[in-house]
């Protein structure tokens, strides 16, 4: 299958899933994970009129998307991999959201960039639901005292919560448990869901889904 195919069939299980569960297509953003996937990947999904892609990595993202975004106006880039203190810098140059922000340092070095650099980027902070010691992210029972901290402490404007069930796990309860806290903490944005389980995560009110494979196949 194409990429544009791929993208199509997206669509089309995206709408689908919003009128099951009763809400509008327009209140789901797909995020159309190109990580890995060189520019000549990505062109044709581009071409097909996508606009909203994720990307793993700070360095990848910044080799081969300044050409994209010069030649298709109106490109949102997503930071969805973990984020390194370091290169806060250049993710808030480069990134209009970041779904990744999990623990105080980062919370600091993203403030004082988006501070230095003027640019209003959405944040996303994660949660590790499957509290998976391998995984970065906030654990649930400590996800409203870190949420108030990004607020009050490091001022930060948190537009929603992120979360990546285990794999070896139903994902409903952990879409449930995530948006009950986002809900508790006045939180309006859900990124949950991928190739495999976004339908469900619609039902559950995802507003960020973020899908790869199915798009653009398998490395």
């Amino acid at each position: 299958m194409s990429e544009a195919a791929g993208l199509a069939e997206v669509e089309r299980q995206i709408a689908r899933a919003c009128a099951d569960a009763g809400r509008e297509r327009a209140a789901v953003t797909l995020i159309a994970v190109s990580k890995t996937f060189e520019a000549d990947g990505i062109t044709p999904v581009l071409e097909a009129g996508q606009r909203v892609f994720g990307e793993n990595r700070v360095q990848e993202a910044k080799g081969k998307w300044p050409a994209l975004t010069a030649a298709y106006p109106g490109v949102a880039l997503h930071l969805i991999g973990p984020l390194q203190s370091n290169k806060a810098k250049e993710a808030v140059a480069l990134f209009d959201a970041i779904h990744s922000v999990d623990r105080p340092s980062l919370c600091q070095a993203l403030a004082k960039e988006i501070a230095a650099q003027g640019r209003a980027v959405e944040l996303f902070v994660q949660l590790n639901t499957g509290e998976e010691p391998q995984k970065a992210g906030v654990v649930p029972a400590e996800a409203d005292a870190f949420i108030k901290a990004c607020r009050d402490t490091y001022g930060l404007n948190v537009s929603g919560l992120m979360c990546i069930p285990p794999v070896d796990q139903a994902p409903a309860p952990h879409f449930a448990l995530t948006a009950k806290i986002a809900a508790r903490n006045g939180l309006q944005k859900l990124s949950m869901g991928m190739s495999a389980d976004f339908a469900v995560a619609i039902q559950f009110g995802a507003t960020h889904v973020r899908v790869g494979s199915a798009i653009f196949g398998h490395r």
